[in-house]
């Protein structure tokens, strides 16, 4: 039996809540019996069965936070829209708390075409997902898989298998690099086990170092600060797991993305320390691919990582919105 969840009533998102749109909470499952929290975004005065989206992420965040902001500027927009907490964070079930897998968070974006697929507002023909930072790899993997999702938007996109496997820009891709990785997660295994607690690796650096490279410094600006901090979000307080990154060393999750059919569209900001993942992503995508004309890499000139999380005057929604109405139909 799934897990019955006590959701927040209150409105305690980072943005406040559009006239345009009516909201409301829900929960779904996934196969794994995982009950996974959401919010529904729907327009005001919309009779029609309407196309759908699902929104996750970033890695690290809650649908309080960036999720939450897509989802509702893309119900102004005409879609009914979901964002949710995947498992083990935020108000979605699943225990032990604070954990991510590539296999289980791909999963939630499918449950979330599940759950959509059977609302009477929505035609299930008509469902896209979109994934935000690390769930932009997570989205990809899905509709690698999925071929329920017609369109999915990969937005200023982490591979966090590659990225966990390899370090920033593959300064670690190498065998003993991995081992050490390994090591060391492993011991911390044992040590978890006999102090029945998971320890936390610790979420954005605070207080900031002077040295600290510019990418901290950004996201730093966005989870530490007003702009962005949310009390549910693991980046803004205690972060992951120090073990919850384990399979991500052994899992590339983009393996088969060149097999994807359905239309993708990836957006990076141009100056972002991670647009090297959409680039390569994107090469990767088209190569020996039956269908590459509908993929797209939108670059945005002079964005860094975190603009795309909350910037509404920088992130493309009115290119969103007609990529989403082309392909949805």
């Amino acid at each position: 039996m799934s897990e019955v969840l006590t959701l927040t009533q209150e409105w305690d998102k980072t943005f406040p809540l559009s006239p345009k749109v009516d909201h409301q909470k829900i929960t779904f499952h996934n196969r794994y019996g995982i009950t996974l929290a959401a919010d529904l975004y729907l327009p005001k005065n919309s009779g029609e069965k309407l196309p759908a989206l699902a929104v996750a992420g970033p890695f690290g965040a809650v649908k309080e936070q960036a999720s939450g902001l897509y989802a509702q500027a893309m119900a102004e927009r005409g879609f009914l829209t979901i964002a949710f907490d995947p498992s083990f964070t935020g108000e979605s079930g699943g225990s032990p708390r604070y954990v991510a897998s590539p296999d289980i968070n791909t999963e939630d974006f499918q449950a979330a075409v599940d759950f959509l697929s059977v609302q009477d507002r929505v035609d299930p023909e008509k469902i896209g997902i979109i994934g935000i930072c690390g769930w932009g790899g997570m989205a990809l993997n899905a509709a690698a898989l999925d071929t329920r999702i017609k369109a999915t938007v990969a937005s200023t996109m982490y591979d966090m298998t590659r990225v966990t496997a390899k370090g920033y820009f593959d300064a670690e891709d190498s065998e003993e690099s991995r081992y050490q990785k390994r090591r060391t997660m492993s011991a911390q295994r044992t040590a978890d086990y006999k102090n029945r607690v998971f320890a936390r690796a610790g979420g954005v650096a605070d207080p900031l170092p002077e040295d600290a490279p510019f990418f901290v410094r950004d996201y730093y600006d966005y989870y530490k600060t007003s702009r962005g901090y949310h009390a549910r979000s693991l980046n803004s307080n205690d972060g992951w797991n120090i073990t919850s990154s384990l399979s991500f060393l052994n899992m590339p999750i983009l393996q088969y993305s060149h097999e994807i059919r359905s239309t993708v569209l990836l957006i990076h900001g141009e100056k972002a320390h991670s647009c090297y993942f959409s680039r390569d992503a994107f090469a990767d995508m088209i190569k020996n691919n039956p269908q590459p004309q509908n993929k797209e890499l939108l670059l945005i000139p002079g964005a860094v990582h975190t603009d795309l999380y909350d910037r509404k005057d920088i992130i493309p929604f009115d290119k969103m919105e007609q990529f989403f109405h082309q392909y949805l139909r």
